[in-house]
């Protein structure tokens, strides 16, 4: 069983950090799940008999590594999962990418449709059908001149397929290691981490903020000096 790295845990949920190349959830690769590993952890450490309650309220792509909460509870479930519908969820992500950024901050506005034979999307123009609205802004942390690679952080404003991914590469700046919508020679593993989530907690409504950070190796080390 994975070693859990748990960032948060009380009686209502559970905010723990997803390793790249772990599912959310089961997959119909039957490989070892998020829902599963969390809930194996929880019935250790309560040493609970039967079946472990856990609800999954948001999902990162299997490749993407970094914050997630779940549920402990349904009420807890059903209050997070309406924050997620009411755009109530902030998240923040950091990701290298290819080249140069035009501008140190911007928003970028895009329609994105699916693909579902492939799992791929792509930017359609406005009005094509079963498009849908993308936004997300950026800022970027660190220029390496050297390499001609750049370190972002994203704010997403809405959830779309493989947002981050398809907008960054319709743009000419496709995040190193992305194997579906990157350039090939930069390593197998995307450098997209979902790495700071803001929720209301479903009980006492108190705004809080969990942060994680990459460990600082392979593509990760050009953030040494950001997060020092």
């Amino acid at each position: 069983m994975e070693k859990l790295k748990v960032i948060y845990e009380d009686n209502h949920i559970i905010v723990v950090e997803k390793m790249p190349n772990i599912p959310s959830q089961q997959d119909k690769t039957n490989d070892l799940d998020m829902i599963t590993i969390v809930k194996q952890y929880i019935k250790e450490k309560y040493q609970k008999p039967g079946n472990v309650y856990l609800g999954l309220v948001h999902r990162l792509d299997r490749p993407v590594g970094g914050v997630m909460v779940f549920a402990k509870t349904s009420k807890a479930a059903s209050r997070l999962s309406e924050q997620v519908r009411n755009k109530v969820f902030k998240k923040k992500y950091l990701c290298i990418v290819d080249g140069k950024m035009e501008k140190d901050t911007d928003i970028l506005e895009d329609y994105l449709l699916k693909n579902e034979k492939t799992n791929l999307s792509k930017v359609v123009k406005e009005g094509t059908k079963n498009s849908k609205y993308a936004k997300l802004e950026y800022k970027v942390l660190k220029y390496n001149e050297e390499i001609n690679l750049s370190v972002l952080e994203i704010n997403l404003f809405t959830g779309r397929h493989h947002q981050i991914r398809v907008q960054l590469s319709s743009r000419n700046h496709s995040i190193c290691g992305d194997q579906k919508y990157g350039t090939r020679g930069r390593g197998k593993q995307i450098s997209l981490w979902a790495y700071s989530l803001t929720i209301n907690h479903p009980i006492t409504n108190e705004e809080m903020t969990f942060v994680s950070i990459p460990e600082k190796v392979g593509s990760w080390k050009i953030i040494e000096d950001i997060f020092e």
